[in-house]
Protein backbone atom coordinates (compact mmCIF):
# COMPACT_ATOMS: atom_id res chain seq x y z
CA UNK A 1 0.00 0.00 0.00
CA UNK A 2 2.89 2.26 0.70
CA UNK A 3 4.67 1.62 -2.80
CA UNK A 4 1.28 2.58 -4.30
CA UNK A 5 0.85 5.57 -2.38
CA UNK A 6 4.18 7.06 -3.24
CA UNK A 7 3.52 6.20 -6.62
CA UNK A 8 0.90 8.22 -7.23
CA UNK A 9 2.04 11.06 -5.21
CA UNK A 10 5.42 11.11 -7.59
CA UNK A 11 3.26 10.64 -10.82
CA UNK A 12 1.19 13.43 -10.07
CA UNK A 13 4.76 15.52 -8.27
CA UNK A 14 6.25 14.47 -12.06
CA UNK A 15 3.50 16.72 -13.54
CA UNK A 16 4.03 19.68 -11.54
CA UNK A 17 7.75 19.44 -10.77
CA UNK A 18 10.11 18.05 -8.07
CA UNK A 19 7.51 17.52 -4.95
CA UNK A 20 7.86 19.33 -1.65
CA UNK A 21 11.28 18.81 0.20
CA UNK A 22 11.07 16.83 3.22
CA UNK A 23 12.24 18.49 6.33
CA UNK A 24 12.15 17.81 10.22
CA UNK A 25 12.67 20.31 12.70
CA UNK A 26 12.52 20.62 17.10
CA UNK A 27 10.17 23.00 18.46
CA UNK A 28 11.75 24.26 21.98
CA UNK A 29 9.92 22.28 24.01
CA UNK A 30 11.26 19.43 21.90
CA UNK A 31 8.42 18.57 19.84
CA UNK A 32 9.26 16.78 16.74
CA UNK A 33 7.93 18.29 13.25
CA UNK A 34 7.73 16.11 10.32
CA UNK A 35 6.77 18.24 7.20
CA UNK A 36 7.16 19.15 3.70
CA UNK A 37 8.65 22.51 1.97
CA UNK A 38 7.93 24.17 -1.28
CA UNK A 39 9.58 27.71 -1.90
CA UNK A 40 8.76 29.63 -5.08
CA UNK A 41 11.73 28.63 -7.95
CA UNK A 42 12.45 31.88 -8.56
CA UNK A 43 12.88 34.65 -6.05
CA UNK A 44 12.94 38.14 -6.90
CA UNK A 45 15.67 40.06 -4.08
CA UNK A 46 13.61 42.39 -2.28
CA UNK A 47 10.54 40.81 -2.89
CA UNK A 48 7.83 38.79 -0.01
CA UNK A 49 6.25 35.75 -0.90
CA UNK A 50 2.74 34.36 0.75
CA UNK A 51 2.86 30.91 3.09
CA UNK A 52 0.37 28.74 3.13
CA UNK A 53 0.20 25.97 6.05
CA UNK A 54 -1.76 22.82 5.27
CA UNK A 55 -2.73 20.51 7.59
CA UNK A 56 -3.92 16.98 6.43
CA UNK A 57 -6.91 14.64 7.27
CA UNK A 58 -6.68 11.79 9.80
CA UNK A 59 -6.08 9.28 7.03
CA UNK A 60 -2.79 10.54 6.28
CA UNK A 61 -1.10 10.45 9.62
CA UNK A 62 1.82 8.35 10.44
CA UNK A 63 5.93 8.63 10.56
CA UNK A 64 7.09 8.42 6.81
CA UNK A 65 6.54 12.68 6.16
CA UNK A 66 5.14 11.92 2.64
CA UNK A 67 1.48 10.51 3.29
CA UNK A 68 0.39 13.86 3.52
CA UNK A 69 0.82 14.86 0.06
CA UNK A 70 -1.51 12.53 -1.15
CA UNK A 71 -4.02 15.27 -0.92
CA UNK A 72 -4.15 18.75 -1.64
CA UNK A 73 -0.57 19.99 -1.33
CA UNK A 74 -0.01 19.11 -5.39
CA UNK A 75 -3.37 21.24 -6.51
CA UNK A 76 -2.83 24.22 -4.02
CA UNK A 77 1.06 24.65 -6.01
CA UNK A 78 -0.43 23.44 -8.75
CA UNK A 79 -2.82 26.09 -8.48
CA UNK A 80 -0.72 28.80 -7.14
CA UNK A 81 1.48 28.55 -10.46
CA UNK A 82 -1.35 28.94 -13.21
CA UNK A 83 -2.53 31.77 -11.05
CA UNK A 84 0.94 32.65 -11.56
CA UNK A 85 1.20 33.54 -7.73
CA UNK A 86 4.57 31.92 -6.04
CA UNK A 87 4.00 30.66 -2.52
CA UNK A 88 6.21 29.18 0.32
CA UNK A 89 3.92 26.26 1.88
CA UNK A 90 4.24 23.97 4.84
CA UNK A 91 2.73 20.56 5.18
CA UNK A 92 3.13 19.32 8.44
CA UNK A 93 2.40 15.39 9.06
CA UNK A 94 0.58 14.52 12.53
CA UNK A 95 2.27 11.35 14.35
CA UNK A 96 0.10 8.13 13.84
CA UNK A 97 -1.49 8.24 17.45
CA UNK A 98 -2.29 11.80 17.25
CA UNK A 99 -5.03 14.32 16.53
CA UNK A 100 -4.24 17.60 15.38
CA UNK A 101 -7.22 18.56 18.15
CA UNK A 102 -8.88 16.64 20.27
CA UNK A 103 -12.89 16.46 19.28
CA UNK A 104 -16.21 15.16 20.77
CA UNK A 105 -17.28 12.51 18.85
CA UNK A 106 -20.48 12.90 20.18
CA UNK A 107 -21.15 16.11 19.35
CA UNK A 108 -18.11 16.75 16.57
CA UNK A 109 -16.88 19.95 17.95
CA UNK A 110 -13.34 20.46 19.23
CA UNK A 111 -13.19 19.14 22.88
CA UNK A 112 -10.14 21.61 23.59
CA UNK A 113 -10.75 24.46 21.41
CA UNK A 114 -9.49 27.14 24.42
CA UNK A 115 -6.52 25.01 25.91
CA UNK A 116 -2.98 24.80 24.95
CA UNK A 117 -1.57 22.45 22.22
CA UNK A 118 1.27 21.50 21.89
CA UNK A 119 1.58 20.00 18.18
CA UNK A 120 -0.31 22.62 17.05
CA UNK A 121 1.77 25.23 19.02
CA UNK A 122 5.28 23.71 17.62
CA UNK A 123 3.97 23.97 14.00
CA UNK A 124 3.18 27.74 14.37
CA UNK A 125 6.37 28.31 16.28
CA UNK A 126 7.85 26.46 12.42
CA UNK A 127 5.63 28.95 10.89
CA UNK A 128 7.59 31.98 13.10
CA UNK A 129 11.11 30.28 12.39
CA UNK A 130 10.28 30.07 9.02
CA UNK A 131 9.14 33.87 8.66
CA UNK A 132 12.29 34.75 9.64
CA UNK A 133 14.54 33.03 7.77
CA UNK A 134 12.44 33.50 4.53
CA UNK A 135 10.95 36.31 2.37
CA UNK A 136 7.61 35.33 3.69
CA UNK A 137 5.02 38.51 3.49
CA UNK A 138 3.78 38.00 6.86
CA UNK A 139 0.81 40.06 5.74
CA UNK A 140 -0.28 36.83 3.44
CA UNK A 141 -0.15 33.71 6.40
CA UNK A 142 -2.90 31.49 5.30
CA UNK A 143 -4.48 28.22 6.66
CA UNK A 144 -5.93 25.69 5.24
CA UNK A 145 -6.98 22.00 5.99
CA UNK A 146 -9.00 18.95 5.49
CA UNK A 147 -11.32 16.68 7.30
CA UNK A 148 -8.97 16.54 10.94
CA UNK A 149 -6.83 19.44 9.32
CA UNK A 150 -10.54 21.21 9.04
CA UNK A 151 -10.79 20.98 12.52
CA UNK A 152 -7.40 22.22 13.51
CA UNK A 153 -8.05 24.92 11.09
CA UNK A 154 -10.60 26.37 12.78
CA UNK A 155 -8.63 25.82 16.10
CA UNK A 156 -5.79 27.82 14.87
CA UNK A 157 -8.14 30.62 14.05
CA UNK A 158 -9.14 31.08 17.67
CA UNK A 159 -5.59 30.75 18.75
CA UNK A 160 -3.48 32.79 16.64
CA UNK A 161 -6.41 35.29 15.06
CA UNK A 162 -4.08 38.29 14.68
CA UNK A 163 -1.36 36.41 12.33
CA UNK A 164 -4.14 34.65 9.78
CA UNK A 165 -4.87 36.56 6.57
CA UNK A 166 -7.37 34.19 5.57
CA UNK A 167 -8.34 30.50 6.06
CA UNK A 168 -9.99 28.02 4.22
CA UNK A 169 -11.68 24.76 6.60
CA UNK A 170 -12.15 21.54 4.50
CA UNK A 171 -15.05 18.98 6.16
CA UNK A 172 -14.36 20.31 9.54
CA UNK A 173 -16.03 21.42 12.57
CA UNK A 174 -14.88 23.69 15.30
CA UNK A 175 -16.42 25.43 18.96
CA UNK A 176 -18.69 28.00 18.06
CA UNK A 177 -18.60 29.84 21.55
CA UNK A 178 -14.69 31.33 20.46
CA UNK A 179 -15.74 32.77 16.84
CA UNK A 180 -16.04 36.24 18.26
CA UNK A 181 -12.49 36.02 18.25
CA UNK A 182 -12.22 35.69 14.07
CA UNK A 183 -15.16 37.10 13.20
CA UNK A 184 -13.37 39.54 11.17
CA UNK A 185 -10.81 36.94 9.26
CA UNK A 186 -12.15 36.21 5.75
CA UNK A 187 -13.13 32.88 5.92
CA UNK A 188 -14.00 30.56 3.08
CA UNK A 189 -15.34 26.85 4.29
CA UNK A 190 -16.39 23.92 2.50
CA UNK A 191 -18.52 20.62 3.01
CA UNK A 192 -20.04 17.96 1.12
CA UNK A 193 -23.67 18.05 2.22
CA UNK A 194 -23.73 14.24 2.33
CA UNK A 195 -20.99 14.05 4.16
CA UNK A 196 -21.28 10.77 6.31
CA UNK A 197 -17.76 11.01 8.54
CA UNK A 198 -18.42 14.36 9.92
CA UNK A 199 -21.54 16.05 9.35
CA UNK A 200 -22.13 19.04 7.26
CA UNK A 201 -24.04 20.67 10.14
CA UNK A 202 -20.25 20.76 11.57
CA UNK A 203 -19.44 23.59 9.17
CA UNK A 204 -23.30 25.28 8.90
CA UNK A 205 -22.73 25.66 13.43
CA UNK A 206 -19.68 27.67 12.69
CA UNK A 207 -20.78 29.55 9.93
CA UNK A 208 -23.94 30.45 11.98
CA UNK A 209 -22.00 31.34 14.69
CA UNK A 210 -19.90 33.41 12.73
CA UNK A 211 -22.49 35.45 10.95
CA UNK A 212 -24.44 35.90 14.42
CA UNK A 213 -21.12 37.76 15.50
CA UNK A 214 -21.00 39.61 12.79
CA UNK A 215 -18.71 37.52 10.61
CA UNK A 216 -18.57 38.05 6.89
CA UNK A 217 -17.72 34.18 6.42
CA UNK A 218 -18.30 32.24 2.55
CA UNK A 219 -19.47 28.57 2.55
CA UNK A 220 -19.73 26.11 -0.01
CA UNK A 221 -22.03 23.03 0.31
CA UNK A 222 -21.93 20.32 -2.34
CA UNK A 223 -25.17 18.65 -2.95
CA UNK A 224 -24.64 15.03 -3.36
CA UNK A 225 -21.38 14.66 -2.19
CA UNK A 226 -19.71 12.73 0.63
CA UNK A 227 -16.59 13.60 2.88
CA UNK A 228 -14.43 14.03 -0.04
CA UNK A 229 -15.09 17.63 -0.74
CA UNK A 230 -11.17 19.10 -0.47
CA UNK A 231 -10.46 17.11 -3.95
CA UNK A 232 -13.36 19.84 -5.61
CA UNK A 233 -12.39 22.78 -3.41
CA UNK A 234 -8.92 22.97 -3.95
CA UNK A 235 -9.16 22.28 -7.57
CA UNK A 236 -11.21 25.44 -7.86
CA UNK A 237 -9.07 28.03 -9.33
CA UNK A 238 -11.64 31.05 -7.89
CA UNK A 239 -10.89 29.44 -4.53
CA UNK A 240 -7.29 30.13 -4.81
CA UNK A 241 -7.90 33.19 -6.71
CA UNK A 242 -9.95 34.37 -3.21
CA UNK A 243 -7.45 33.09 -0.83
CA UNK A 244 -4.03 34.63 -2.47
CA UNK A 245 -6.69 38.19 -2.58
CA UNK A 246 -6.36 38.27 0.93
CA UNK A 247 -4.14 40.52 3.49
CA UNK A 248 -4.26 40.62 7.05
CA UNK A 249 -5.20 44.57 7.88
Amino acid sequence: MQKILMASIMGVCSVLGAPPEAREWTAPDGTVVKYRWSAPATMEPGKTYPLVLFLHGAGERGNDNSAQLKHGVNPILDGANQLGQPCFLIAPQCPADRWWAPIHHDTMRLSEADKPNALLDAVLALVDETMKKQPVDAKRFYVTGLSMGGFATWYLLGHAPGRIAAAVPICGGGDPSRVGLFKDIPIHAFHGEADPVVPVRTTREMIGALEQAGGKPVATYYPGVGHDSWTRAYNDPELLRWMFGQRRK
